[in-house]
Formats: structure tokens, sequence, C-alpha cells
């Protein structure tokens, strides 16, 4: 039972010490790069109706919830994404005049995958959401501010690879491909299981040149250069109008200097049904997966009852911390405390000098001495 209690549970952790006061330092860094944007803060439950999430999340990851029931047998679940959550928020009362909406928002996810994958359970997030906004000025300021707060935290040594959904959602559309299709095969695309996605059409009849197609996808990444190669595969409307709008992105990131940190992957998709444009994931290496991933999800709001564009991203810490330890980045420390020891006869003076220096924002730790 006494190791039961000194250990927690497989994808959760501890962290303390050096490495608990270097996120907080890290995470306030980030913090006020969004203040400085113009973001006000939010803060949403940790837990919430199961309904909230349900539409948003394929059968599969469903089973990745932390799913829980109330005294009235309501199914709740632990967050698995801040998303969902801050958009029901801010349809609530945020939205009704129609003015550009800026939230940033800071807590954990929860999502209980397979302890094969590897990966953290519980996670600890921060990000940022703009409302009412459709522009390609709002998609060139959230990677902007995703750059910028990246940059602060003294990470250099990254890349924030767009895409867009509309342009393979086009692609599905030319081709008569149903929903439920078009789910299966975005899923196994996400995982780059590309002869899974291959046979998923092959089943479904998918003709020839769209099965081809939708699996050469993922070959249009790099510069943007790689927009004029997609637009060549292309006829529809919906795709054609994605690269319109992702060449003018990169013409505005340009304005904002940071062109430099972009590159495109016209094959980037997300587990997720929200995103309805532009999306895009930042990367560096020391670790596996993207440490920011973010997008346009013009449509989620309505299911709220109230229609709204929207677009955001969140940094999910854990992996960053990660990074900047792996990569030996020289990381702003908290500065240790001045140690005051006394005995019984010295206990008044130093608690006077303790009070003195922690008035002058010292940090003092009082240690007793046994004589």
């Amino acid at each position: 039972m006494t190791k039961v209690l000194l250990h927690t549970p497989d994808g959760v952790r501890d962290i303390y010490g050096k490495e608990c006061s270097d996120r907080i330092i890290v995470t306030e860094k980030i913090h006020n790069k969004m203040k400085l944007f113009g973001y006000e803060d939010m803060d949403t439950p940790t837990f919430e109706f199961f309904d909230v999430f349900a539409e948003e999340i394929n059968a599969t990851d469903a089973k990745e919830l932390y799913k829980f029931f109330d005294k009235e047998g309501n199914t709740l679940v632990l967050r698995p994404d801040f998303t969902p959550s801050v958009a029901r928020c801010a349809s609530k009362s945020m939205l009704d005049n129609g003015n550009p909406v800026r939230v940033a928002y800071q807590g954990k996810s929860f999502l209980n995958v397979s302890n094969l994958q590897g990966k953290l359970k519980e996670n600890y997030n921060i990000g940022v959401e703009l409302f009412n906004d459709d522009s390609v000025y709002a998609d060139a300021e959230m990677i902007a501010l995703l750059i910028e707060s990246l940059k602060s935290t003294g990470l250099n040594d990254f890349q924030v690879s767009i895409g867009d959904a509309d342009y393979y959602k086009g692609i599905c559309e030319d081709a008569g491909i149903d929903d439920e299709t078009e789910a299966l095969i975005r899923e196994q695309i996400v995982q780059k299981n590309y002869f899974a996605a291959e046979s998923i059409m092959a089943e479904r009849s998918i003709p020839e040149k769209y099965k081809d197609l939708l699996v050469k996808v993922s070959e249009f990444i790099g510069s943007d250069e790689a927009l004029n190669n997609a637009e060549k595969e292309v006829t529809n409307q919906r795709s054609l109008s994605a690269i319109k709008r992702l060449k003018r992105l990169y013409q505005v990131l340009k304005e904002y200097d940071c062109n430099q940190y972009v590159s495109f992957d016209l094959g980037m998709l997300s587990k997720f049904n929200y995103y309805t444009g532009v999306i895009f994931s930042a990367y560096t290496y020391g670790v596996g997966d993207a440490i920011a991933k973010g997008g346009r999800y013009d449509s989620l709001l309505g299911k709220y009852g109230k229609e709204s564009p929207a677009i955001g991203f969140v940094i999910i810490l854990d992996d960053l911390m990660s990074a900047l330890y792996r990569q030996n980045l020289d990381i702003e420390h908290e500065q240790a405390p001045l140690l005051l020891e006394f005995d019984e006869s010295t206990f008044e003076a130093q608690l006077s000098k303790a009070a003195e220096l922690r008035k002058q924002g010292q940090k003092v730790a009082l240690a007793y001495k046994k004589g």
C-alpha cells in the first residue's frame, strides 16, 4: 500500500523544485506576450458536460475521455481540449456586439491515451482564441503571436508548419466523398498511415484520380513554392480559395517579419472535426510531437447558439519545457532565497531583518538552528 501511495498513476507526474519554478517563469513569459497583443484572461471549468465535446471527437478518440457522472446522471468529462470549452463560454455573452474578442487561457487538459504511446495523460496548456474576425489578418496575428510567444521563452530553432483544411475538404467534396468516409480517411492521414487511407478509398470505390490526389497532398510541403504545386493539382473552388488565402497569409506574415519561421504542409490535418480553414503546428527538435497546435474553426460556435468566426492556438507546456531542456538553452531560473539562520537568542533580530528584506522584494527563508 505504501508503494501505491508514493507513486502516481501512469501518464501523470509530480513537478517540483527547479523544474516547477522554471515552468512557471516560462509560462509567465508567454502569458505576458499574449497580454501585449491585447488578449484578456479567461478560466473555464476543469470538467464539462460530455456533449460539449461529443460532436467534435470521433468514436475512437471518445474512448480516451475521462468520463464520470454527477448525481443527476449527466455524463461529465475532464476537458480533453480547451477550444470547445472556451467557445462555449464566449458564446454566452462575449460576442453580441460583433467586435473582435481576444481571450487567453491556461490550465490542464486530460486524455486517457494508451500507455504504449508514451504520452502524458495530463498536460498543462496555455493558449489564445480570437473571435468575430474572419480575415487573413486574424490568421496572421495568431501565427505571429505563436512565434513571438515561443521566442520569448528562449526557443529560436523551431518551425511553424501551415496547412488549410479546406484544401483537403474541397478535394473530398469534388470526389463526392460522404462525411463518414471523409472522417475515416482523415483519421488515417493524420496518423500518416497512407496505406490504410488508400484501402478505405478502395473499399468505398473512390475514383482513382482522387485516391492519388488525397494521398499526394502529403507531398506539398516546404516553402511557398509548395502552394504553387498544390494549386496546379486541383480545379474545385474550395481548394483553390484555400491556396489563395495561404498565399495572402504568407504576404502578411512577411509584414510581421516572421516568415522565416513558417513553412507549408497541405497534408496537415487534424483529428478534431471543427477546423474549417488554416491550421498550423509548431515543431522543434528534442520532442517527438508538435509543441503547439492551432487553426480556424468558423463553424464551432454555432453549436452553442452564436455564429462567429474564430481562430486560436494552444502551446503544450510539458513538451515545450522538454525541448528547452534537451536543447540546453539558457533558461531564466528563479533566484534562490537568502537563508538566515537563528537560534533562541537571535530569533527576534533575524525576524526583523527578514521582514525588512522581504519589503525590498528579497526572498528570505528563516532556518532554526538548534543549540
